[in-house]
C-alpha cells in the first residue's frame, strides 16, 4: 500500500522541528518515520527530534533539493522496506531550501507510486513583518504550500497576525492557514482520511534559479564552556546570524546538556540530555548570509567560551 508524504517547509528559524516535534509525539498509534535534513556538517535538527531513534533518517551535508537528491530517494526506498512499514512519512526540509525542487523529485513514477506526495506544509514565523514575505525564497516555499502555519502567534498582536495573513493570501490564495500553537496543526489537514485516496501528481511549478544566500559555519570543544562567556560571545555575534542552534555541557552544569537556538533574533535555552562519550561537548552551528562571518572570527569569539579548568 502506498504511504503518504508529508513534506515541511519553511524558513531558517520558523519553527518546523517544534511542528515535526508535536506530530511525532502525538502520532496516535500512527507509524511515522521522520526524514531530517539540516544545512550544514552538524545535523542538529535530528537530535531535537523528540524521541530520535531508527524512525528518524538524517540527511546532513547540504539540501535535500540539491546534493542529496539520491540520497532522499535512497532513504525513502529503504523506509518503505522496513517491516512493519510506515503509515506515513515526514520530510523536514532545511531552511534554505525550495520545496519546488523537492516536489519536482517526488514525482518521479516509480517513488511517486510507492510514496505519494500527500501535503506541502509551509511553516511561517507570525513574527515576520508581512513585507518580508517578498523574499523570493519565501514567496517559494509559500507557492509549493497546500497548509501554512504561523508558529509563535503568542509573540504578535491580531493586527499583526492579520496583516501576515493577507500577505500569504496574496501569495498563496488556496493554501489552509491555521495558527499552530507549540506547533500543534490538525492532522486531518496533513494526512488523508481516506487510506484508499487515490493521490493526483502535482505541478512544482517552474524551477527557480539557484541561490546560494547563506552559509554554515560549526564550532565544536572537547571541554565544556562557561555559559556566562558564552552569552557574551552570542551576544557579539548575533547581529550577524540568520540562525544559530546547537547543544553544549557547561562548567556550572556538568553532565548536563542544554539546548540552544537564535531564530528571528530570538535566543532560547533549554535543558537538553545527557552527554554522548566520544561526541564533543559542544556542539554550534551558525548560519549567516555569505560573506558576513568568517570561521576567523568564530574561533577567535568563541574560544574564550571554554571554561577555565574544565576537562
Amino acid at each position: 500500500m502506498p504511504v503518504p508524504v508529508l513534506l515541511v517547509a519553511g524558513f531558517l528559524g520558523a519553527g518546523k522541528t517544534t511542528v515535526v516535534n508535536h506530530l511525532l509525539a502525538h502520532a496516535e498509534g500512527r507509524r511515522i518515520a521522520a526524514v531530517v535534513n539540516d544545512f550544514g556538517a552538524i545535523n542538529i535538527d535530528a537530535e531535537l527530534i523528540a524521541g530520535a531513534s531508527d524512525g528518524v533518517v538524517s540527511l546532513a551535508n547540504g539540501c535535500i533539493c540539491c546534493t542529496l537528491e539520491g540520497d532522499l530517494l535512497r532513504t525513502l526506498a529503504t523506509l518503505l522496506r522496513r517491516d512493519p512499514s510506515p503509515e506515513f512519512i515526514v520530510i523536514e526540509t532545511s531552511g534554505v531550501a525550495d520545496p519546488a525542487d523537492i516536489v519536482r523529485n517526488l514525482m518521479d513514477p516509480v517513488i511517486f507510486r510507492e510514496a505519494p506526495l500527500e501535503t506541502v506544509l509551509c511553516v511561517v514565523d507570525a513574527t515576520l513583518p508581512a513585507a518580508r514575505l517578498s523574499d523570493a525564497l519565501l514567496k517559494s516555499q509559500l507557492r509549493a504550500a497546500d497548509v501554512v502555519a504561523l508558529s509563535k502567534v503568542d509573540l504578535v498582536d491580531a493586527g499583526a497576525r492579520a496583516a501576515l495573513r493577507e500577505a500569504i493570501r496574496g501569495i498563496r490564495p488556496a493554501a489552509v492557514v491555521v495558527d499552530a500553537v507549540n506547533g500543534d496543526v490538525p492532522t486531518a489537514l496533513l494526512f488523508p482520511a481516506d487510506p484508499d485516496r487515490v493521490p493526483v501528481p502535482r505541478e512544482p511549478g517552474q524551477r527557480r534559479p539557484a541561490e546560494e544566500r547563506f552559509e554554515t559555519l560549526s564550532w565544536t570543544s572537547d571541554r565544556p564552556v562557561s555559559l556566562p562567556k558564552l552569552q557574551q560571545a552570542i551576544g557579539r555575534l548575533a547581529p550577524k546570524l540568520a540562525r544559530a542552534k546547537g547543544l553544549f555541557e557547561t562548567v556550572e552544569q556538568p553532565g548536563r546538556l542544554m539546548v540552544f537556538q537564535i531564530a528571528g533574533g530570538r535566543a532560547t535555552l533549554v535543558p537538553g540530555g545527557a552527554p554522548v562519550a566520544g561526541v564533543p561537548r559542544v556542539r554550534l552551528v551558525f548560519i549567516a548570509e555569505i560573506g558576513v562571518l568568517s570561521r576567523e572570527e568564530i574561533d577567535g569569539i568563541m574560544q574564550g567560551c571554554v571554561g577555565a579548568g574544565a576537562t
